[in-house]
């Protein structure tokens, strides 16, 4: 097992779950059920097939005879027709009917569509999980003040509940992406070599009718409203760009909430889950990385860069079908999904043991909040009778000493002991720090978060109460 590459992704990032709806057994699976589908309807459309035939098709549906396919596809160098032989030697009954009108289009794309709308669905349980665990964050931390950051230089206070919806907010928005992409999601149907169904044609004596109620009939049996009404011999590449694109959107927006907990573990004021036995530095023994934040970050940046893949594919597809799709479809989708799975386990297992460290939070608000409240002390001072012209030059003169005691002497920011010290204001030292409550600064933040989780988020939640409550474990 150490002497060929395996992917990280199966061994290290992607649930089980996401796993199997790429795995071998899951596509050639389908490919049975999509035959028992083709057979089936054509039977209840007036074709020589009887019920036997189908029955036979669908009590070997899941027994796959994986030594047989592979024994013939070492002969015919071909996966569709060595799984249709293999079928038949299971059904012999039924053999003549398997695949009948059919190109490997039919099972190959069909298949494709049906796996990543699996996957679509299961992307999305896990985003709402993680939408329902950033907003119990948020709803517990709604009135927690924090200093805010422009530029990541210190602006004005808000709440570290308030930040928390600013991430929920890019989350909900990759969740309405993903929503219309999978309610939007098609089967390819049966379609024929060059999308013109001229098989089927030939197989119901010229019945149009019965060739549109095949396809209806096929996509009802697979779970899927309608098939692509027109397309050439695969479906148009298009969708896996429209797929990839909501994902690598569900990416930037982890990476972008990857990115703030990595700079407030730097900061010292939230950090990440750091377990008992866990290592941050071989070398540093002290250190404690935010090595999930950073591992969500280096898997985002792959499915972005990934998202590329299909679009280019879709770009460059001659006519009616062309096969350079294959290779690069065969991994830049799966693997785009088994990413993104990585990256939402992982934000679930970092949402669910965020630490907050109050007190350093707090020490680096206060360390800064003279400065935020120089405009209220200004006015607290003229209506005392002072000049306001006059008070902002000395409040500007005053800040700018404050400033350099802090940066070039390494003391504390005293600005308010300097307004105390000027006659001109009219206050006491103790008048002052009366005003140095954060949270007369952080405006509607606290109400903000209460709002939105109440009226935005909320609604959400409960119209999918049925899949909350799961939780990740990561591998490493």
């Amino acid at each position: 097992m150490y002497d060929r590459y395996t992917s990280p992704l199966s061994e290290r990032y992607a649930s089980r779950e996401m796993q199997y709806i790429f795995s071998p057994d899951k596509k050639f699976r389908t490919w049975r059920k999509l035959w028992i589908a083709l057979a089936e309807s054509e039977m209840e459309l007036g074709l020589q097939i009887t019920q036997e035939q189908v029955d036979e098709l669908k009590a070997h549906a899941e027994d796959i005879n994986y030594d047989v396919a592979k024994a013939r596809e070492k002969e015919v160098r071909h996966d569709v027709m060595s799984h249709v032989y293999a079928y038949g030697v299971q059904c012999p009954k039924a053999k003549g009917i398997i695949h009948l009108g059919a190109t490997s289009c039919y099972v190959g794309d069909n298949t494709d569509l049906i796996i990543m709308t699996e996957a679509l669905k299961l992307v999305r349980r896990k985003l709402i999980n993680v939408i329902a665990e950033l907003a119990k964050f948020a709803d517990t931390y709604k009135a927690q003040p924090t200093l805010a950051f422009t530029h990541f230089q210190p602006a004005q206070p808000t709440t570290v509940g308030k930040r928390a919806t600013l991430w929920i907010q890019e989350f909900l928005l990759d969740l309405e992406d993903l929503e219309h992409v999978i309610s939007t999601m098609k089967l390819l149907g049966s379609k024929g070599t060059t999308g013109t169904q001229a098989s089927f044609l030939e197989l119901f004596d010229g019945d149009h009718e019965k060739i549109k109620k095949l396809e209806e009939l096929i996509a009802e049996k697979m779970g899927f409203a309608a098939c692509y009404p027109v397309s050439g011999q695969t479906y148009s590449r298009k969708v896996d760009t429209r797929v990839l694109n909501v994902l690598a959107g569900i990416a930037a927006s982890a990476h972008k909430f990857s990115n703030d907990i990595r700079l407030l573990q730097h900061l010292k004021e939230v950090e990440e889950p750091f377990e008992k036995s866990q290592i941050g530095s071989s070398a540093m023994a002290y250190k404690r990385n935010p090595m999930r934040s950073e591992r969500i970050a280096s898997l985002a940046d792959y499915v972005i860069a990934d998202a590329m893949n299909p679009a280019i594919v879709s770009a460059t597809q001659w006519f009616e079908r062309t096969l350079d799709d294959s290779a690069n479809k065969r991994i830049s989708i799966p693997e785009g999904f088994l990413a993104v799975d990585g990256i939402l386990d992982l934000c679930l297992n970092v949402v669910d043991g965020l630490v907050v460290y109050d007190k350093v939070i707090n020490r680096r608000l206060m360390s800064e909040l003279p400065f935020m409240a120089t405009e209220n002390i200004m006015m607290d001072a003229v209506k005392a009778g002072g000049d306001r012209q006059e008070l902002h030059e000395k409040i500007r003169t005053l800040s700018m000493e404050a400033g350099r005691n802090v940066k070039q002497e390494g003391k504390e920011n005293n600005l308010l002991e300097l307004i105390a010290a000027d006659p001109a204001f009219n206050m006491t030292l103790e008048d002052l720090q009366k005003a140095m409550d954060p949270a007369k600064y952080t405006g509607r933040a606290k109400e903000q978060v209460t709002e939105f989780l109440e009226e935005t988020v909320k609604p959400i939640l409960s119209a999918n109460r049925d899949i909350l409550g799961m939780t990740a474990e990561i591998n490493v």
